[in-house]
């Protein structure tokens, strides 16, 4: 198996790779718009990235190419779409970074506080200003709100708790009883949530319904004052709505991300959003930890290692949720050549095409069970057709509701 990492990676996990008899390349300096290339060159079957960006014809590129796996949680900078279309599958690496991701967002909860970076600016350049730091606001006591309560946001909030502040969370699929078993606060809407909160963090993923879920409705809500970061990703936060409350209402802001970040580790980057006073930034390394990479690139190791070996693919997130199949036939038969090639004919013949299959097979491995689903109905001369074979034991058939 050929592996293309075309990002920075552990090298534990280059070396277990190798260790199996994995080809491996490692183009650890490859940009977006390099990549193209690279994959043309070496032509992978397994991607491997964390920041650099996989466009479309990036994913055209690979002729071979039958996996990406990001290295780390979100997926956002790979071309998932294009990706389904070319059979291409797509996994991550979700949970392995929580505490590293949590604890930077920390770090910029307490800058936002204590403005750490401007007194570190400050001393730097020989400038003693007691007076001007020594009036912040600190944090016991005050409430925290989480939006997105998965394994970071949780983290965050456990910290939180640790800080005494009162702790209160929002996502999609928070209830108040599961709000209760986390030791939270619920709030039924992102406005309620923001209104009551002097800190909000922002812990989601990138999707098409989180994009701008942090709008000028949710900024405005927002305190007097008050702090918001996000270590999730950029296109969460309508950022121009941010830059506005932040000159009109005094809210400090701790981001890692942005919006249109460029696609690899050195860049020219200058938003207007950094140079506003009381923003505190970094460079979206909210997983960029030796322990986070150290156990993402063993959890990459054991996606593709099991790839190679069984064919499935663990944390797989471009698989279908629904497929168009109105109908399943539960076809038993002899365990014989030809058999379901026969099945096929019928469909082919019928311009009825195939959505899922599995093919059973029972003890001693005599007979199976083929369950197919179709996108369409078969008339009785088809099953008639099907039922023709010698091998054929039985035809059922359901429609799939």
């Amino acid at each position: 198996m050929k592996i293309l990492i075309a990002d920075k990676f552990h090298a534990d996990g280059i070396v277990a790779l190798e260790s199996v008899g994995c080809e491996v390349a490692f183009e650890p300096a490859t940009s977006a718009e390099q990549l193209e290339d690279v994959i043309r060159k070496y032509q992978p079957n397994v991607l491997v990235v964390r920041s650099t960006k996989v466009s479309a014809e990036a994913i055209r590129s690979g002729e071979q190419l039958s996996l990406i796996v990001r290295a780390g949680a979100g997926y956002d900078t790979i071309d998932v779409a294009e990706a389904s279309s070319r059979g291409v599958y797509v996994a991550n690496c979700p949970g392995k970074n929580s505490n590293a991701v949590a604890e930077l967002a920390w770090g910029l909860i307490l800058s936002c506080d204590r403005r750490i970076p401007d007194q570190t600016a400050d001393l730097r350049t020989g400038r003693w200003n007691k007076k001007e730091y020594s009036n912040a606001s600190g944090l016991m006591g005050r409430t925290l709100g989480v939006i997105g309560t998965g394994r970071i946001g949780m983290a965050i909030a456990r910290s939180g708790m640790a800080f005494g502040m009162n702790v209160i969370g929002w996502s999609r699929s928070l209830t108040e009883e599961k709000a209760q078993q986390l030791g939270i606060g619920f709030c039924d809407s992102l406005q309620t949530l923001a209104a009551q909160s002097d800190v909000v963090s922002v812990s989601v993923a990138a999707t098409a319904e989180t994009n701008k879920l942090i709008d000028a409705k949710f900024l405005s809500n927002l305190k007097q004052g008050a702090y918001l970061v996000n270590t999730s990703r950029g296109s969460v936060v309508d950022q121009e709505a941010l830059e506005l409350v932040i000159k009109e209402k005094g809210v400090r802001a701790g981001l890692d991300v942005y919006s249109n970040e460029p696609g690899s580790g050195v860049a020219e980057f200058s938003p207007e959003i950094v140079n506003l006073p009381g923003v505190y930034g970094t460079h979206h390394v909210g997983a960029s930890t030796r322990q986070a990479q150290e156990a993402i690139a063993a959890e990459a190791v054991r996606v593709i290692l099991t790839y190679r070996e069984s064919g499935d693919v663990e944390n797989c997130v471009n698989l279908a949720s629904q497929t168009p199949a109105t109908t399943q036939l539960a076809v038993r038969h002899i365990n014989r050549p030809g058999v379901l090639a026969h099945v096929f004919q019928v469909f082919g013949d019928a311009r009825i095409n195939v959505e899922e299959m599995q093919n059973v097979i029972y003890d001693g491995a005599h007979a199976a069970v083929a369950l197919i689903q179709i996108g369409g109905d078969l008339n009785s001369s088809q099953l008639d057709a099907i039922s023709q074979n010698e091998n054929i034991l039985s035809v059922e058939t359901r429609k799939i509701m």
